[in-house]
C-alpha cells in the first residue's frame, strides 16, 4: 500500500494455450506472502504463514498445507442441512498433499518455525486444474513472503491423447488420454509425481515427467521477476550450534556401537538393539555432558542416519544384508476369511497386509460432493494402518491424510484392469488392513487387493503389483534400493513407488527428501521397479493366477434388464407401491437407472427369476399373432373381455376383446353358452386398432388345433 492506496502487480504467461495470471498485492495483505493465481476462470487464493519464532522442543519441520473447497467455486450451495463446507473432501485432502510434497524439501535445513500455507478455491472452470494451480500459487506466496524459501516451484498435469503427450488436458482429452499424472519440480529437478497411466510401458512415462518438467522450467524462469519485484528481506534461520568438540567425542565411541546395532534383518530386535545402544551411549556421556541430552539424540540421528547411508553407497550393504535389488521374502494367501466376497493376505518381509473385496449393487458406488469432473465411483479402495502394525500404542481416530493418500494410490493402481460396468454391474469395495508395516505398506494393498479380486471372482483384465524404490544420494554418486524397508524410508533421499501389470504402469508416486531428481535417477528407478515388481507378481501368481469363475455364494446375484423407459412408471408404480411390493414379495433388491436399465439384487437365484417375471409381466406388451392362455373378466351382449397379461401387484393388466363371432367355430347366440367369468381359454391377438384395443379370437386357435 502506498499512500493509502493498494498496489497490485499482475504478472501473465500462458500455460497449455490458456491464460495464467499471477496477482499480488492486493488481498491478504497480513499473511506473510499472498498470492492469487487465475488460470483461465480458475481462481486459488493461497496465503503462507509463519510464527515468528521456532517451535521449542520438536526434531521436525511443522508445515502444514489446507487446501479448502468451497462449493461456490463451481456455483453450488452445499448439501445437508447445515449448508455449509465440513470436513474436507477426499480430494482436498488429497490435494493437501499433492502441495506439501514439492515445498517441504525446499525449507531450510533445521528451520522450526511453524508455517501454514492454505490454498482456498474460489472459482473452478474444469478446464484448468486448480490443484496444480494452487502449487504454483504456494510457490509464489512463499517466495514473496519473509519465510526462508529456496527457489521457485511449479506443477503441471501431463496426459496422453492419441500417443500425442498434452500439459494439463481439458476435459475432452482426460476422459481419452492414458496418462493422468501431475509433475513438479524446480528448474533443475523434479520434486513430486503423482497419477495413473493405463498400462503405459516405463519408457512413456519417463518420456512423459520430462516432457511436464520443460513447461515446469518455463513457469519456474516465470515466476523470477515476480520474486525479484517482491521479495523482502527473508527471515533468519536460527539452527542450534552443535559442540565440535563433543561431536567428535560421540562419534568416536558411538559410531562402532551404532554400526552394530544397526546390522539386523528382524526390525523389532534392530529396533530394540538400537533403543539399548542409545541407553548405554547416552549412559557413558551423562556425566561428561550432563545437560546436552537433547543434542545428544539429535546428533545419535545424525550419526546413525549416516551409517546407513555410507553403507549404501561405499559397501552396497543394507541393513538387513539384502542386495540392493533384492526383494524381501513374499508369501501370499488367498481366501483367509471365509464369508468376505474375496480375501487374501500379502506378506513381504516385516509388511502384511489383508485384504478384503465386497461386492455391492451399482446404487451403493459412492457419491462425490467436490469440485472435480466425477460425481461418483463404483471402486472404492479403503487402507487402514492401526497402530499395532508398527507395535505402538495410540488412540485410533478417523482415517489421516495418509491413510487416506495411501488408499488412493492403491484404487488408482487398479483402475486400469477393473471390468466396465456393463461386463460387472457391481459396485467394488477393498479394505486393506495393514496387519504389519516395516515399509511400502501402500504397495503390499495393491498386491493384496490384486489377489483379493480375483478370489472374489472380479474378472480383472490383468493382476497388479506394486513396488517401493528408494534413493541414497550423495553428491554425484548414488544407489537405488528396491522394495524400501522402513528405516530405509526414513534415511533416504527418495520413496518412489510404481504399481503395474506387465504391459506396463498403472499407478506412480515419487516424493523426494532433497532438493530433486534428474532423468537418469528417475530412469534408473523405473527399470529396477520393473524387474521388482515382476519378481512379485511372479509369487503372487503362485497363489492364485486368474479370477476365479463363479462369485462367493454369500455375494448378491445381480440380474440385468433393459426396460423401455416409457415402462418405468408401471414398475415403479404410484409412489412407489408396485416396486415396494415387488420386494416384499420376492426379498430382492431392485434399482432402475434413468435409461431403463434395471438390476435385481438377490442372494436367491429362484427369488430373483420370480422378481424378473414379476417384472417382465408387468412391462410386457402385446404381439399380434401370438396365442395367450388368457382369463375372462367380463362378459357383454357382444363379446368377451379376457385379460392375455395379467397385472402384478395393483398394476393394469391386459386384456383384449373375443367378439361373439370369433369364440368358437360354430355360430354362437348367447356368449355364456360358451364361456363365464373366470374361466381360462386360449385366444389368438388378430389386430391392435389405432387406438390401442386389441381384439382377440378363440375361433383361430381351435381351427390351427382342428
Amino acid at each position: 500500500m502506498k499512500g493509502g492506496i493498494t498496489i497490485v502487480r499482475k504478472y501473465q504467461t500462458e500455460v497449455a494455450g490458456r491464460p495464467l495470471i499471477v496477482e499480488v498485492g492486493q488481498v491478504a495483505k497480513q499473511a506473510n506472502g499472498a498470492a492469487v493465481v487465475r488460470y483461465g476462470d480458475t481462481v486459488v487464493l493461497v496465503t503462507a504463514t509463519a510464527t515468528k519464532g521456532p517451535r521449542e522442543g520438536i526434531d521436525f519441520f511443522p508445515l502444514t498445507v489446507d487446501y479448502e473447497e468451497k462449493q461456490y467455486a463451481i456455483g453450488k450451495i452445499p448439501g445437508g442441512f447445515i449448508k455449509r463446507e465440513g470436513r474436507a473432501t477426499e480430494n482436498a485432502t488429497l490435494t493437501s498433499r499433492l502441495i506439501d510434497r514439492p515445498i517441504r524439501p525446499l525449507f531450510p535445513k533445521g528451520y522450526r518455525n511453524d508455517i501454514h500455507v492454505v490454498a482456498t478455491v474460489l472459482s473452478v472452470d474444469k478446464n484448468n486444474p486448480p490443484d496444480v494451480t494452487a502449487i504454483i500459487g504456494a510457490s509464489v506466496a512463499l517466495n514473496v513472503s519473509n519465510i526462508p524459501f529456496e527457489e521457485p516451484v511449479a506443477a503441471v498435469i501431463v496426459g496422453m491423447v492419441d500417443n500425442q503427450l498434452v500439459i494439463n488436458p481439458t476435459i475432452e482429452q482426460t476422459l481419452n488420454s492414458d496418462v493422468h499424472i501431475t509433475v513438479a519440480g524446480t528448474r533443475d529437478a523434479i520434486m513430486m509425481v503423482e497419477g495413473s497411466a493405463n498400462e503405459i510401458p516405463e519408457d512413456q512415462v519417463l518420456e512423459a515427467i520430462f516432457f511436464a518438467h520443460e513447461e515446469i522450467k518455463r513457469i519456474c524462469d516465470f515466476q523470477q521477476p515476480i520474486i525479484d519485484e517482491n521479495q523482502p528481506v527473508k527471515s533468519e534461520v536460527i539452527v542450534p550450534e552443535v559442540d565440535e568438540e563433543m561431536e567428535n567425542k560421540v562419534r568416536e565411541y558411538a559410531a562402532p556401537i551404532l554400526e552394530q546395532a544397526v546390522k539386523n534383518p528382524d526390525k523389532k530386535s534392530r529396533e530394540a538393539h538400537m533403543d539399548s545402544s542409545k541407553e548405554e551411549i547416552l549412559a557413558y556421556f551423562s556425566e561428561i555432558y550432563p545437560d546436552k541430552g537433547k543434542e545428544m539424540d539429535a546428533l545419535l540421528d545424525k550419526i546413525m542416519k549416516e551409517i546407513v547411508r555410507n553403507m549404501i553407497l561405499d559397501d552396497g550393504d543394507r541393513v538387513d544384508g539384502r542386495a540392493l535389488d533384492e526383494i524381501r521374502k513374499i508369501s501370499c494367501e488367498v481366501g483367509y476369511l471365509p464369508r468376505p466376497h474375496g480375501s487374501a493376505i500379502f506378506t513381504r518381509g516385516q509388511t502384511q497386509v489383508l485384504s478384503v473385496t465386497t461386492l455391492g449393487s451399482i446404487s451403493e458406488e459412492q457419491n462425490l460432493d467436490g469440485l472435480g469432473i466425477a460425481t461418483s465411483k463404483r471402486y472404492i479402495h479403503h487402507y487402514n494402518f492401526p497402530p499395532y502394525s508398527v507395535g505402538e500404542v495410540k488412540p485410533m481416530r478417523g482415517p489421516g491424510r495418509r491413510e487416506i493418500g495411501h488408499g488412493a494410490l492403491a484404487e488408482r493402481a487398479l483402475l486400469a484392469v477393473l471390468p466396465s460396468e456393463s461386463e460387472f454391474p457391481y459396485t467394488i469395495r477393498i479394505v486393506s488392513e495393514v496387519l504389519e508395516s516395516n515399509g511400502s505398506s501402500s504397495m503390499g494393498s495393491v498386491c493384496g487387493s490384486t489377489l483379493s479380486l480375483m478370489h472374489a471372482g472380479v474378472p480383472i483384465k490383468r493382476p497388479v503389483s506394486g513396488i517401493a524404490m528408494g534413493l541414497v544420494k550423495a553428491e554425484d554418486k548414488f544407489a537405488i534400493l528396491s522394495d524400501i524397508q522402513g528405516i530405509e524410508d526414513a534415511l533416504g533421499d527418495m520413496d518412489f513407488k510404481l504399481a503395474g501389470t506387465e504391459n506396463g504402469v498403472t499407478a506412480i508416486q515419487m516424493d523426494i527428501k532433497i532438493t530433486g531428481v534428474n532423468r537418469e535417477i528417475v530412469q534408473a528407478a523405473l527399470i529396477k521397479a520393473r524387474s521388482g515388481r515382476m519378481f512379485i507378481m511372479q509369487k503372487m501368481l503362485e497363489a492364485i493366477n486368474q479370477p476365479n469363475k463363479e462369485l462367493s455364494p454369500y455375494a448378491p446375484r445381480l440380474t440385468r434388464m433393459q426396460i423401455p423407459v416409457d415402462k418405468i412408471r408401471e414398475v415403479i408404480g404410484p409412489g412407489g407401491k408396485i416396486i415396494h411390493k415387488i420386494v416384499d414379495e420376492t426379498g430382492c433388491k431392485i434399482d432402475i437407472e434413468d435409461d431403463g436399465t434395471l438390476f435385481i439384487i438377490a442372494n436367491d437365484e429362484t427369488a430373483a427369476a420370480k422378481a424378473q417375471a414379476i417384472i417382465e409381466s408387468i412391462i410386457a406388451e402385446v404381439e399380434v399373432g401370438k396365442t395367450y392362455l388368457g382369463t375372462v373378466k367380463r362378459i357383454m351382449d357382444f363379446g368377451a373381455f379376457v385379460e392375455i397379461i395379467p397385472g402384478a401387484f395393483g398394476s393394469q393388466g391386459k386384456e383384449g376383446l373375443v367378439h361373439i363371432s370369433q369364440l368358437d367355430l360354430d355360430r354362437v347366440e348367447k356368449v355364456t353358452d360358451v364361456v363365464n367369468i373366470g374361466d381360462k381359454i386360449e385366444v389368438k391377438v388378430t389386430e391392435i386398432d389405432r387406438q390401442g384395443r386389441v381384439n382377440l379370437s378363440r375361433k383361430a386357435v381351435l381351427r390351427e388345433q382342428a
